[in-house]
């Protein structure tokens, strides 16, 4: 009786051990590190490489710790990275035109993926530090502007031409209209109201939102 009360304990402890994963198979690769000011997405097409995989393969699940000199895992057999494309158009910002730029200088007060004011936050929201003026973050046409879009107020999306679309929501005044051409860098709107001053910003991929901090500098 005793000997069946133990082995009766011995299978009610394994049942309930948590199971031991294998760990997962090395990835053949080598490591790049990151330069100052270097996004993600600029490391992708160097090396030819989608975002996604760059992102999984290297366990990235906040794009803010990604920082100058860190170490990032490349799949493959070690190449050189290959020349970025030149500038679709010229830029006032004086930055590269084929990248995105930060539609404003201020403070992220919610990242993509989280609950803000009981939604779920497809970009991210960014508090003016000084100048509340939104930029265009790359080259392209105005495809919307709206007074009153909904949830998101006043509310502009630019079509970069290249399956990219950039949102810019929460603004206090639009200065552009559908159809303008639009360089990078050119003030396009005001963020606001004043009460509880952000600009609301997202990239989107083929109309699918991506997280604006694997592309911003």
């Amino acid at each position: 009786m005793i000997l069946a009360c133990f082995a009766m304990l011995a299978v009610a402890g394994c049942a309930s051990a948590p199971l031991i994963r294998p760990a997962a198979p090395r990835i053949a690769g080598f490591y790049y590190p990151v330069k100052k000011s270097q996004t993600l997405w600029r490391i992708s097409k160097m090396y030819n490489i989608s975002l996604e995989e760059i992102v999984r393969i290297n366990n990235i699940s906040d794009a803010t710790q990604v920082e100058e000199g860190q170490l990032i895992l490349i799949p493959g057999e070690r190449r050189e990275p290959k020349a970025v494309a030149a500038p679709v158009s010229s830029s006032p910002s004086g930055y590269d035109a084929g990248e995105f730029i930060w539609p404003l200088k201020g403070k992220v007060i919610s990242t993509f993926g989280q609950t803000y004011n009981f939604m779920l936050n497809k970009g991210i929201n960014i508090r003016p530090y000084g100048n509340p003026d939104v930029l265009a973050s790359r080259p392209g046409r105005a495809v919307f502007c709206d007074d009153n879009f909904k949830s998101y107020g006043k509310t502009v999306i630019i079509d970069h031409g290249d399956g990219f679309l950039t949102v810019y929501a929460m603004n206090s005044e639009i200065f552009i209209r559908p159809g303008d051409t639009v360089p990078q860098g050119k003030r396009i709107a005001r963020c606001g109201p004043a009460k509880d001053q952000y600009v609301h910003f997202e990239i989107r991929k083929t109309h699918k939102s991506e997280n604006p901090l694997f592309y911003l500098p």
